[in-house]
């Protein structure tokens, strides 16, 4: 294995020694320590300096804007950084086809500034955009209520480049520069936190920006109430563009029921009359629209010195998603507070605060209740819960084709080594 100070001697030749520098306490990876911090200017050096480690027996940890450093499993090592922040141009906004092309260090607050000079937007709607990049959204595939009208960023991206551990640009789907066959690169990407290969840019239809929108909310005091509301939303043929139920801690919860409709102004009024009906005995009011960062507000909760935090992303069948919050409120401890956000999709961001013990306790209860029906319960920052919880839960049947895939991409487990499903 080649010395410490020839692979730094290496790295500084790929990018220039002013873009590498020893890795310091704030870019600890969990409990681990890296080495290095890369931060290459171009696709070509980032290809180059992960073969570097690749070609040395380094393991590499891709970082975007780190918001979601601590998602998933823990790294089992974390030799090298290697940043995507000067990767952040936007190459081409083909406004007059509905495209843009972007490398993977731009924010997405950046991203939806350009293309609102147009009229347009990426229609989805992350955890904090000013930090968040577009390799780290596609890498996580978080997603928010706009995901129930326009897709996933999986549904989003037509086209990607790939940096592998073998130093290989790979592209596919739109834009394409080179082919890989056999794989959907941007769908296998989206998702996988940067196991298979490091994204460069990607390549997205974007929507027109609305001329108009309105938030409207309802308060239900009963679970009953606000799981037939919602049923009846999800049933109706009003034109919202966001659908979510909020229920807040769980002495006394009470359950908000709240949509956005984007349109015209006219169109908008129209709907809104159609949603009084149809809720009645309820009534919607009008909403501020930060409800929407109800989400975020969550991963953003600071917890009492004398508590404990935990997040969880749900998934269930959407018309299911609030009786499986009542599972959970039913197997709740009477000192372990909930907070939930469920969007219309059927996935929800959950919160519990409490004991550290009697939060994995009642996490792992309610895995057991949601994988028995389907469904599934991700930890979001698994190294706070107990050594015991994994973040993933039962991976089920796809795990041989998902390892076999890593090892086809990435042999030498240079990529985020066991952060993924099943230790990928």
């Amino acid at each position: 294995m080649p010395t410490t100070a020839s692979i730094e001697q290496q790295l500084a030749s790929i990018v220039g020694t002013e873009n590498l520098r020893p890795a310091t306490a704030e870019d600890r990876v969990g409990n681990l320590q890296p080495k290095f911090v890369v931060e290459p200017s171009t696709e070509q050096q980032l290809a180059a300096a992960l073969a570097c480690a690749n070609n040395s027996g380094l393991t590499v940890i891709p970082r975007g804007g780190a918001t979601k450093l601590d998602w998933g499993n823990p790294p089992k090592s974390a030799d090298l950084i290697l940043s995507t922040a000067r990767l952040n141009r936007i190459l081409e906004h083909a406004w007059s086809d509905l495209t843009v092309t972007v490398e993977a260090g731009c924010t997405l607050q950046s991203l939806q500034q350009t293309l609102a000079e147009h009229g347009q937007r990426l229609a989805f709607d992350a955890l904090w955009p000013d930090r968040s990049t577009i390799g780290g959204a596609l890498s996580t595939n978080d997603s928010g209520a706009l995901r129930l009208r326009f897709g996933s960023l999986r549904d989003l991206i037509i086209g990607v480049t790939l940096a592998l551990p073998d130093g290989t640009l790979a592209s596919s789907g739109g834009k394409v520069v080179k082919n890989v066959a056999g794989y959907d690169l941007p769908k296998l990407a989206t998702g996988a936190l940067g196991t298979l290969g490091v994204i460069t840019r990607a390549v997205f239809r974007v929507h027109p920006l609305a001329h108009a929108a309105a938030t409207l909310t309802c308060v239900a005091n009963e679970a009953s109430d606000a799981a037939r509301l919602f049923a009846q939303l999800l049933d109706s043929q009003l034109a919202y563009s966001a659908l979510q139920t909020r229920v807040q801690p769980n002495h006394n919860p009470e359950f908000l029921v709240e949509v956005i409709f984007e349109g015209t102004g006219q169109g908008i009024a129209a709907q809104i009359a159609q949603l009084q009906t149809l809720a009645s005995p309820l009534s919607f009011s009008e909403a501020d629209h930060s409800v929407w960062q109800a989400r975020e507000r969550l991963h953003s909760a600071i917890s009492p010195a004398n508590t404990f935090s935990a997040l969880f992303k749900m998934t269930a069948e959407p018309a299911d998603a609030i009786a499986a919050i009542s599972n959970l409120a039913a197997i709740t401890a009477a000192n372990v507070n909930y907070s939930v956000v469920v969007q219309a999709t059927g996935l929800a961001t959950i919160l519990l605060t409490g004991d550290k013990h009697q939060v994995s306790s009642v996490a792992q209860s309610f895995r057991k209740i949601m994988e028995t029906s389907g469904g599934a319960l991700v930890a979001l920052g698994s190294s706070a819960l107990t050594a015991e919880f994994d973040a993933w839960g039962n991976p089920g049947d796809a795990l041989p084709l998902m390892r076999a895939i890593k090892h086809q991409l990435d042999p030498n487990n240079t990529l985020n080594p066991g952060r993924f499903v099943g230790g990928i």
